[in-house]
Parts: structure tokens; C-alpha cells; sequence
């Protein structure tokens, strides 16, 4: 080859397989060395799949006598370590799911490998996928340790998908699944320098994921192109090939835009990408509707905020009591306690207010749920993302997705900038997609399309027409 595997897409990488240029096992030895050499300074892999290079050495076998090669033949992916695989504890990043060995796979994970995905193992995460405390530092578990951001490894990865995101950036796997509650799939995409699509929720499986909220947990696919992303989303929800058939370069013409001012307008770099971006949408034929904003009511955190402490409450013990023995007897409670007798490796830098507050939550009938998540839902939907795209006629509103990383800082943590229109996606269960859009002092940054609810392949088709006539 050329090129090395992680500059091909996956039709590329599966067209050099049928002319021999390279073979699957050649492949993912490439990934498994990758991981070897990079990891101990990036920490975005906790643990290697052991037998990966012998399902790579059986697809080789298989190829000649294959007449289609499945949307994944060969392609090595890694899982977010609160995804369940067969091969593998998923551990959440917490000591205290160290031997989780569920001996299962989620069914996004099935879906994965009857498509061809060579499960190459899993990334590290935000320790409970950021939910663990108010002032964590993104990126940093016990299990795994403080992963880094790939293009400056004094800055943050984002999180809670840190390891997926750092993993595709660094050449580390050719796709990696991440998980998003609020920010978590396109956060670390877009510091990241890649392709996140975090789709509607319900579209992916939310079974045989750690769980933080039913109302806002997906999976999604993270890649360096659109292309690839859009492949591994179709397996992953199951659509049999459409949002990837529907990458087309004019897709943006004849297209109306919303640019929601309210979103950006956090850092004066940030702003000046974002408008090289806007000529090259407006070039490529989108009517961009400019000046808009989306305008919360006082208590819209405060709600949003209550609705994952109250689903947080229920979704773990749920989750725990359907693992196998002894794991199966572990509660938030008996986390909580598992987190102080542990307190100099599990809490060295930051608490677990976000436990402790969950735990005095009520269940899901309680009165104080059920209308916050009514009044978040109405503002991010309704009122939010659905009312600007009614009013004046949009396929997509579009924003910054983040600003640059910022630096790693465990005392104090996270300190980012920009994001908004993360939040209003996350809560409304809508499509986002971020795309790299530019770089800032050499940090990329990120484009965001948000839809509404079912519309990923139109917002994938945007992204894709976007990648192709800004070079990213």
C-alpha cells in the first residue's frame, strides 16, 4: 500500500484486501503495533483484544471466497469500555467493575462483528462516562488511567468518549464506538479532530451499555471521515446501508441553514473558522438563515441536571443486578462505599458529589422528574431545535461544536469553552454530527449539524458535502 490504513476509508481499505495490496491480518498486526508503541503515552486503549489477530487470519482465509464482503469485512474497531464484549471486562473505568467479565456482547457490539469488525478492544473513558463527579477531569479513570488529547498530549481529550476519540485520531484503530449522554460522543470528536455522530436516541441499542439515562444514552460511531462514520452507523442501528448511500458531494445545495448565533460567539478564533466555514457552505449552494438563538427558561440546567440524577439513580442498579455473580451484588450504594475504602486510587483527584446526589433521588413516578424532564424536553425540542427549524424552514441549524482543547488540569478539572448546542441536542434526543471544520493554533475544531429527531441521514449527507469541499 501507498498509504498506511488508517489514511484509507473503508471502501478503500476493502478494495486494496480484494487486489492484494495489503491483507486483514497485515491490517490489524499495523493496528495492534500502533497500540503497542502509542499507548503508554496516550492511555486511550485499557485492554487488547487477544484474539483478534486470529479472526483477522480467518477473514483472510475467507476473502477468495467471498462474493461480497460484508460493510465491515476487516475493519478494526475498538469499544468504549462501558460497552459490554464477550472477550473482555467492561469496567466503566471503575476498579470496582475490574472483573466484570460478562462473557456477552451488547447488541451494537453483535451487530459490529456480524458486519466483519475485528473488536481490536476496549478504550478508556471518563471514569462512569463523566458522571461521577462535578469537577472530573475528562479522560482520567482508575482502570485506565489519564488519557490524553492526540494532537497535544498536555491538553484534554474531552470526554466521556476520550480513549474512542484519541484511538482514531492517533492512527489507533480504523473506527471506534463511543457512548453520549451530553457531549460525549462530539465533544471528544471535535477537539479531536475527527468525525462523531452522536444519531437520534433510540436508533442504537442502549442494551449492554453501563447506563446513565434512558431518556439521553446512545451509542455512536467515531472516524476519521464521514464515509466510515456513516458505514459503522448503519450497522450499528441496523439500516441496512442507508446513510451511507445517501453521501452525496451536492448534498448542501439548495439546502437552508440555520446559523444559531446564541451557540457561538465564545472565543474570537473559534468565530473566525466558523465564518470561513459559512463561504464555503454559501458557495456550495446553502441559503443560510443567520442571527438565531435559542432562548432557555431560568431553571432549563437546573432540570436538565435533575433528570440525570433521577435516571442515574435507577439505571445502574438496574444495570448491576443483571451482571453476573459477584457483580450482580453491587449497587450505587455499595459503589459509593466501594469508592471510599478506595478513595486513594479511585479519588485522588476528584469526588463523587454526583453519586452521592443521585442517591437521594426519588424513582421515575416522582412528581419532580416527570415535569423536569417535561419542561427540558419542551425547551430543547419544541421550543428549541424543532421551533427554528419550523419557523424558518431549515434542514439543519448548525454552530461551533466546541472550542479548542483546553489543558489537562485533574485539581481543578475540566475548563472548556463552547458547546451549547450539545446540550439542546442531547436533551432533545436529536442527531448531531460534528466534522472537523479548522484548526486553532494547530487545535481542531469542529462543525456541528443538528436536526430533528430521525433526520441523521439528512445531517450525515450535510456533513459529508461539507467534508468534501472544505478539505478537512
Amino acid at each position: 500500500m501507498d498509504r498506511n490504513p488508517d489514511q484509507l476509508t473503508i471502501p478503500e481499505l476493502q478494495q486494496a484486501y480484494r487486489q492484494g495490496d495489503c491483507t486483514v491480518t497485515e491490517v490489524t498486526a499495523w493496528y495492534l503495533a500502533r497500540i503497542e508503541h502509542e499507548n503508554e503515552r496516550l492511555r486511550a486503549v485499557i485492554a487488547v483484544n487477544p484474539g483478534a489477530e486470529a479472526v483477522a487470519a480467518d477473514q483472510q482465509a475467507s476473502l477468495a471466497t467471498l462474493d461480497t464482503m460484508p460493510p465491515l469485512f476487516g475493519i478494526p474497531v475498538l469499544i468504549k469500555d462501558n460497552i459490554e464484549t464477550r472477550e473482555l471486562p467492561t469496567t466503566a473505568g471503575s476498579l470496582a467493575l475490574a472483573e466484570n467479565h460478562t462473557g456477552r456482547d451488547a447488541p451494537v457490539v453483535e451487530r459490529l462483528r456480524e458486519a466483519g469488525a475485528i473488536i481490536l478492544g476496549k478504550a478508556n473513558l471518563s471514569e462512569w462516562a463523566n458522571f461521577r463527579s462535578e469537577r472530573s477531569c475528562s479522560g482520567w479513570s482508575a482502570v485506565g488511567g489519564q488519557c490524553v488529547n492526540a494532537h497535544d498530549i498536555t491538553r484534554s481529550p474531552c470526554g466521556s468518549s476520550s480513549g474512542s476519540a484519541t484511538a482514531v485520531a492517533a492512527g489507533l484503530a480504523h473506527i471506534a464506538v463511543g457512548t453520549e449522554t451530553n457531549g460525549s460522543i462530539v465533544c471528544p470528536a471535535s477537539v479531536g479532530g475527527i468525525v462523531g455522530i452522536k444519531p437520534t436516541v433510540g436508533h442504537v441499542s442502549q442494551q449492554g451499555i453501563v447506563p446513565i439515562s434512558r431518556s439521553q444514552d446512545t451509542a455512536g460511531p467515531m472516524a476519521r471521515t464521514v464515509t466510515d462514520a456513516a458505514i459503522a452507523l448503519d450497522v450499528m442501528a441496523g439500516t441496512d446501508g442507508m446513510t451511507a448511500r445517501s453521501l452525496a458531494t451536492d448534498a448542501l445545495s439548495g439546502k437552508r441553514i440555520g446559523i444559531v448565533r446564541s451557540f457561538a460567539g465564545f472565543h474570537e478564533g473559534v468565530d473566525a473558522c466558523f465564518e470561513h466555514a459559512l463561504g464555503g457552505l454559501e458557495a456550495a449552494g446553502v441559503t443560510l438563515v443567520d442571527k438565531l438563538a435559542v432562548d432557555s427558561y431560568g431553571d432549563f440546567r437546573k432540570d436538565s441536571y435533575n433528570v440525570l440524577l433521577y435516571e442515574f439513580k435507577t439505571g445502574p442498579n438496574d444495570y448491576l443486578a443483571g451482571l453476573p455473580a459477584p457483580a450482580n451484588e453491587l449497587t450505587l450504594d455499595a459503589l459509593i462505599e466501594f469508592n471510599e475504602v478506595h478513595r486513594d486510587a479511585e479519588m485522588p483527584w476528584f469526588g463523587q458529589e454526583i453519586f452521592l446526589k443521585s442517591r437521594e433521588k426519588g424513582d421515575l413516578n416522582e412528581p419532580e422528574y416527570l415535569g423536569a424532564l417535561a419542561r427540558a424536553q419542551i425547551a430543547a425540542r419544541n421550543n428549541g431545535i424543532d421551533k427554528l427549524l419550523a419557523d424558518h424552514e431549515l434542514d439543519a441549524i448548525i454552530a461551533p461544536s466546541r472550542g479548542p482543547a483546553w489543558t489537562i488540569d485533574q485539581i481543578n478539572g475540566d475548563h472548556g469553552r463552547g458547546g451549547a448546542i450539545t446540550g439542546y441536542a442531547a436533551i432533545a434526543g436529536y442527531p448531531h454530527v460534528t466534522v472537523p471544520m479548522g484548526r486553532l493554533h494547530g487545535l481542531p475544531l469542529g462543525l456541528s449539524f443538528v436536526g430533528t429527531a430521525d433526520s441523521d441521514t439528512l445531517q450525515v449527507s450535510l456533513a459529508y458535502a461539507f467534508e468534501q469541499i472544505s478539505g478537512r
